[in-house]
């Protein structure tokens, strides 16, 4: 009996002592690929979901825009590409994603294409707290070749716990979550910072990150204008 209320306290007390885990993006890579194949454009494709939110694809895939777009690249839009491929029958994905690079680069014209999968998009709802996580791997694929120029992974998790309020307040504070996230998507302000720290540029990290492109003032900077 006393060691399960031991154990039982341990448990509690780590989940009174949980905040924002930040899952670091994987370590320097080859970017010579990437410098060779510069891009100037990006497309970026509608996001594969993995995650149990159904919502998740159109929730997080606005918030890739503006990362690529102050990295230094010509973002198409993305209400017209998605437009396009339903337009041409493609209502997922999975069937976007499918399509050959070079058809890809024939209908947009755009150099280089982002495929994200989203791996993890959503809350749960524990006794004292609610926890939301967003996950998601990309890669950057050159159109003209179809070679990976750049991949990368980042996973946030963010709980209401302070550690501050007592098991009264936790209990009410996690109710108040559970009725709020269903009015309001408590994922998607973590889905932007996912993607501001997944491809934003490390100019001491190359690789980690997105390279500057030729948009950025800090493109010619560091010499990446010369391939």
């Amino acid at each position: 009996m006393i060691k399960t209320l031991i154990a039982s306290t341990v448990v509690l007390t780590s989940l009174f002592f949980t905040g924002c885990v930040n899952t670091p993006s994987s370590g320097p890579k080859d970017i010579s690929a990437y410098q060779s194949h510069m891009p100037k454009s990006i497309l970026i494709l509608p996001p594969l979901n993995d995650s149990p939110d159904v919502k998740a694809t159109y929730s997080y895939w606005p918030t890739v825009v503006i990362p690529v777009a102050e990295a230094g690249y010509y973002v198409f839009p993305l209400s017209i590409v998605d437009n396009m491929f339903k337009e041409n029958g493609i209502s997922n994905a999975h069937d976007a994603q499918d399509i050959p690079p070079q058809k890809l680069q024939e209908i947009f014209g755009a150099d280089a294409a982002l495929y994200i999968r989203i791996k993890e998009y959503g809350s749960k709802y524990q006794v004292i707290q609610s926890v939301s996580s967003v996950a998601a791997e990309a890669k950057l694929v050159d159109l003209k070749s179809g070679e990976v120029l750049w991949t990368g992974d980042k996973k946030i998790v963010q709980s209401s716990s302070d550690g501050n309020s007592g098991l009264i307040g936790a209990l009410v504070g996690a109710l108040v979550e559970q009725i709020s996230s269903s009015l309001n998507d408590h994922a998607y302000p973590i889905a932007s910072n996912v993607n501001m720290q997944m491809l934003s540029p490390t100019p001491n990290k190359p690789g980690v990150g997105l390279l500057y492109g030729p948009r950025s003032p800090q493109f010619q900077q560091e010499g990446l204008a010369k391939k």
